[in-house]
């Protein structure tokens, strides 16, 4: 006997299957039944692939678009990432969808818009979240990545930063295993399990705890201190152990590992503190971090049937902070809704998935976000699901196998505290990302910016009155999903008390 799936059959027993068949189907069926057994489904099975391949995404914090140096660092090698990209795919035109983290991890989250669910700045206390028009934490309800993966077999597991609820005096929002994970390890932004980082400055005085209050939130016992500059290294060692826990149950597996580094405060090994500024310490960060995550790719690599089947993603939630990082060849830095603030440099491993002929490419023209890695690894995971996400599935281009970018437009909101910072008094409000074009504006469509970024990618050139249809277009466009959203204070928020210019919401 042999099974009667065709995707299962060799060729003699499918020539069997069409002998049993050839009295009772036409041959216009026949060729349909010979075409279900895809080369590239075969070719993959051959190689040992489950239709549920294991899923490790990374999210750095606050690094820039130039920050490794396969993306053009020269001050820092950061060896282990470069070397996922010389086996991999490298992006240069993904994008993140919100220039500041809590918004940027909602969406990654759950393949939506941040501000469908009231959160478009970083979550903070309670008066101030309420005073910027945000919710104090993701809705349990949201639609979750992980959840989607663990209703379908798969073990998930959160370790590193959160920051979607629980910080600051927030001690009561939901416990990260209510957003579909069964394991968690964060630090001071989230609740549960997490360690809290002790700050030493190897200057002979005491290092002292960056809690921002979590040390009082929650229950003390699950709580550990480390030196800050091992942070990452408990939530890449508690990764490792998941993951091995995983292989013995026999279970594919879906990790979240979010460093909050390169965040700031910068506290690298004693080693690595170089003449003690703000950038050498950055990089003494950056460089510990990628020695850190290596353990766990190097893990990964060396067992070939985890290096077969399992897909690993690298890239960071925001721009860089001004004088740390480096935005490459991009206006803007962390916060701005310009290409700095919100382009991404983004890398796929994954040697039993990637088509081969695109190992160690260098991607320069899909542009697509963060939200379309939702529905994009879904589809990898081979698992349907009815939710509207605002992402699109392109998971072919993410695996080489064609150039595809976003069909529908990029919309963008800025953060409502962040109308003037890094040097810019009056940061754009709005933009938008349609092909090849980008336009900024305010909140009512005034001060409209229009760069083509396939000739402009620094933003240098404001060609908004020599394409005046374009920039009406773009700015209706805007402007609509904008007032479809669920609102914030942008308009009206000030962080001290006193009078502001008035913009229409």
């Amino acid at each position: 006997m042999f099974s009667l799936s065709p995707f299962s059959l060799d060729e003699s027993e499918l020539m069997k299957f069409f002998n049993l068949l050839q009295n009772r189907t036409t041959i216009a069926t026949l060729a349909l039944i010979a075409s279900w057994a895809a080369p590239s489904r075969l070719n993959a099975e051959d190689r040992g692939i489950a239709k549920s391949p294991n899923i490790i995404l990374v999210f750095i914090d606050d690094m820039g678009w130039g920050d490794f140096s396969c993306f053009g660092n020269q001050a820092v090698e950061t060896q282990n990432i470069d070397r996922l990209a010389k086996e991999g795919i490298r992006f240069e035109q993904f994008y993140v969808n919100s220039p500041i983290c809590s918004p940027s991890r909602v969406a990654i989250s759950t393949g939506q818009y941040p501000a469908r669910w009231k959160i478009t700045s970083y979550l903070a206390n309670r008066q101030l979240n309420q005073h910027r028009g945000m919710a104090q934490w993701l809705n349990p309800e949201a639609p979750m990545l992980a959840r989607f993966l663990q209703n379908s077999g798969y073990s998930t597991g959160h370790f590193g930063k959160w920051h979607m609820g629980g910080q600051r005096d927030v001690g009561e929002a939901p416990l990260i295993s209510r957003y579909g994970f069964d394991q968690s390890l964060t630090n001071f932004e989230g609740l549960g399990p997490r360690v809290l980082a002790l700050k030493d400055a190897y200057n002979g005085k005491k290092a002292t705890a960056h809690t921002l209050g979590s040390d009082k939130l929650g229950d003390p016992s699950e709580i550990t201190f480390v030196d800050r500059s091992l942070v990452t290294q408990s939530f890449t060692q508690s990764a490792l152990e998941f993951i091995k826990k995983s292989e013995s149950e026999k279970k594919p597996f879906y990790i979240n590992l979010w460093p909050d580094d390169v965040h700031s405060p910068f506290f690298p090994p004693a080693a690595r503190r170089s003449d003690g500024t703000k950038r050498a310490l950055y990089h003494g960060v950056l460089d510990t971090m990628d020695e850190q995550l290596g353990v766990l790719f190097n893990y990964v690599r060396n067992s070939k049937r985890l290096q077969n089947n399992t897909l690993i993603l690298v890239c960071s939630d925001n721009g860089p902070e001004q004088g740390a990082g480096s935005a490459g060849p991009f206006r803007g830095f962390k916060t701005h809704l310009f290409e700095g603030g919100i382009r991404s440099s983004l890398i796929a491993w994954a040697p039993g998935l990637i088509n081969s002929d695109k190992v160690g490419t260098v991607n320069t023209d899909s542009w697509f976000s963060a939200m379309d890695l939702v529905p994009s690894i879904l589809s990898i995971a081979n698992i349907e699901t009815d939710t509207r996400f605002d992402g699109q599935p392109l998971d072919s281009m993410i695996l080489g196998n064609s150039q595809r970018s976003r069909t529908a437009p990029l919309f963008f909101r800025r953060p409502p505290d962040r109308d003037s910072f890094y040097g810019i008094s009056d940061c754009p409000d709005l933009a938008v990302r349609d092909g090849d074009w980008k336009l900024l504006c305010e909140y009512d469509g005034t001060q409209p910016e229009l760069y083509n970024l396939k000739t402009d990618r620094g933003e240098s050139n404001n060609v908004a009155s020599e394409h005046p249809n374009i920039t009406r277009r773009l700015t209706e466009s805007v402007i609509q999903w904008h007032q479809i959203m669920p609102p914030d204070a942008g308009a009206t928020f000030a962080s001290t008390p006193r009078k502001r210019k008035s913009k229409n919401p």
